[in-house]
């Protein structure tokens, strides 16, 4: 049951939860589908754009959606493909009130928009599931490798980390008032994917994100495996470094998403406008590239590469 709505075994629905009012009087709601298989299974969760300008996880969420039955299916999905409805339509990371949606999270019924929204969620989505996918990109005009962010010391997790399949896991700690960290003090198994950058679509990464929540789902046995590629061996990181920019200026960095660095190896170069008197930037350590600066113009200590060293592979 959401939002007082239920949705019988074999079936699908769509429910608009109302959210808040605008200035206006209108009403704006949180669009949700729901998917309740005819066969006994987990409730699994997908949201994504909790940063509403975080969207290939919208995109993740309607081509998984349409791949599902009901008639054909065992437990349940409820996917929120824009939680953060006032970024989006702002085409920002925030809210109007300025606050981070997932540092506020339980939220609060009666605290501020932020914490209305943290509520809400919780209450009708995350809080009845076993399971759940958060959909991220890279921020700040950074992009990120398709990876997956969780609590690989906890079994379940971990688990549930392997059967998505991404390039990279990265063993991470919660952050206080995130909806991983208040999901997963209720037991509930979390797993934050990344990849790509703020208001764009990319494909490579969608098609990851796609075939990873079908290759969970499969794990958890809520559907068939059929047609989609196992697994390979999982690559895992328990830690990662930023590069940073020892000056300011433009910087021309030469390396991807994904490609294996050395310790001391050149990764890019920091300039004036014409050219001249160049910093070279090189890596601090040895490892994989899972994130980059997209912004030519940086100042002293920004970000520039974001380096994890893997266990293995």
């Amino acid at each position: 049951m959401v939002g007082g709505i239920s949705v019988t075994p074999g079936r699908r629905k769509r429910i608009d939860l109302p959210v808040a009012r605008l200035p206006t009087g209108t009403w704006l709601h949180l669009p949700v589908s729901v998917v309740n298989g005819k066969g006994d299974g987990p409730m699994l969760w997908l949201s994504a754009a909790i940063h509403g300008d975080e969207l290939n996880g919208i995109e993740i969420i309607r081509q998984v959606m349409e791949m599902l039955d009901a008639r054909d299916f065992n437990g349940a999905v409820i996917a929120v493909p824009i939680v953060n409805v006032f970024g989006f339509i702002d085409e920002s990371r925030y809210l109007p009130d300025h606050r981070d949606l997932n540092r506020s999270f339980p939220g609060s019924s009666r605290g501020s928009l932020a914490a209305r929204l943290a509520n809400l969620f919780v209450r009708e989505i995350a809080g009845p599931c076993g399971y759940g996918i958060d959909f991220h990109t890279g921020s700040n005009h950074r992009t990120n490798l398709p990876q997956v962010r969780a609590d690989l010391e906890d079994d379940k997790t971990r688990r549930f980390a392997e059967a998505f399949g991404a390039p990279i896991l990265i063993h991470a700690r919660t952050r206080d008032g995130s909806l991983r960290e208040v999901a997963a003090r209720d037991g509930t198994a979390v797993l934050v994917y990344e990849g790509g950058e703020p208001q764009r679509f990319d494909q490579d990464v969608i098609s990851t994100g796609v075939v990873g929540t079908l290759r969970v789902m499969a794990s958890l046995g809520m559907r068939a495996s059929d047609g989609v590629p196992p697994a390979g061996p999982p690559l895992i990181a328990r830690s990662s470094v930023w590069v940073r920019a020892r000056r300011a200026g433009i910087v021309r960095l030469t390396v991807e998403p994904g490609e294996r660095v050395d310790a001391g190896q050149a990764l890019g170069v920091i300039s004036d406008a014409f050219g001249e008197k160049q910093v070279i930037v090189r890596a601090s350590l040895s490892g994989i590239v899972i994130g980059l600066s997209l912004n030519p113009s940086a100042s002293q200590g920004d970000g520039l590469v974001h380096i994890a060293p893997p266990e293995r592979g």
